[in-house]
């Protein structure tokens, strides 16, 4: 009786947060105004490469994120004057709560709201209220070749987000931050998780190319640049990614194939 109760109460909890996350949705995908997005920083281990490198973050280096995104919306004949606005906020001290391993569906929607709750104690930034709030935590490359699995969360416009603490990854960083903003805008994966390759047509920067493979760019929620059948190399930088027809139309960038 009581994890009926318990349940029911969640559903209440998410009814009402599902509505706010819909007018907030439709708000981001209007593409009418601009678009206010923080990035925190976060320290993702004890490295004192990281914690140097969190603690000098600006506004610059994620400049070419909102650059890439007022391409992509003028390509798509959507020419907002800015479509986001990101500024940075001073380094986080707190992780975030980390998110259940092979969850069941009641694990997921917990974890989301604890998600929530602890956005809602650490986002202390100057400036409007953020629309989108990223909480990106950086490691030290010395001492992990591979990150945790990023997450972007539609419902709620908050993305958990791992990064390497190197200059010289700065831009492969770029284009995974991007990915995961664009899930808080309702954008979908458009890869196959099992073995990480981008799915046709959708997660194809030029599907109709012919030959098809191989692609020069990704798209972006494809992930990867697919060079044949079994190989799909990461981009090197925004600069190799499109938003593609079907990302654009989940996002309301796009209503046809431009």
């Amino acid at each position: 009786m009581f994890r009926k109760f318990r349940i029911l109460i969640l559903l209440l909890i998410l009814a009402t947060l599902g509505l706010g996350a819909w007018r907030a949705n439709s708000r981001l995908t209007a593409w009418e105004h601009t678009i206010h997005v923080a990035i925190y920083p976060i320290a993702g281990d004890d490295s004192p490469v990281t914690a140097r490198f969190v603690g000098e973050l600006g506004a610059d280096d994620f400049a070419d994120i909102a650059q890439w995104l007022q391409e992509q919306s003028n390509a798509y004949g959507r020419p907002v004057l800015q479509p986001v606005a990101l500024r940075v906020a001073p380094p986080v001290a707190a992780l975030p709560p980390p998110a259940p391993r092979q969850a069941s569906a009641f694990d997921a929607i917990v974890w989301s709201l604890q998600m929530r709750w602890w956005a809602s104690r650490h986002d202390r930034i100057d400036g409007p209220k953020p629309h989108i709030r990223l909480f990106v935590l950086f490691h030290d490359p010395d001492r992990s070749s591979h990150l945790p699995h990023s997450t972007g969360l539609s419902k709620g416009q908050i993305g958990v987000i791992h990064a390497f603490a190197s200059r010289q990854q700065r831009r492969q960083n770029a284009v995974v931050i991007a990915h995961e903003m664009l899930h808080t805008f309702g954008a979908s994966d458009k890869y196959d998780p099992a073995t990480g390759l981008p799915l046709w047509p959708q997660g194809y920067a030029e599907p109709d190319k012919s030959p098809r493979l191989p692609q020069t760019r990704a798209e972006i929620m494809g992930g990867r640049v697919p060079i044949d059948e079994q190989r799909a190399d990461i981009p090197a930088s925004l600069a190799d990614t499109v938003i593609g027809a079907e990302t654009a139309r989940e996002i309301g960038l796009s209503r046809s194939t431009p």
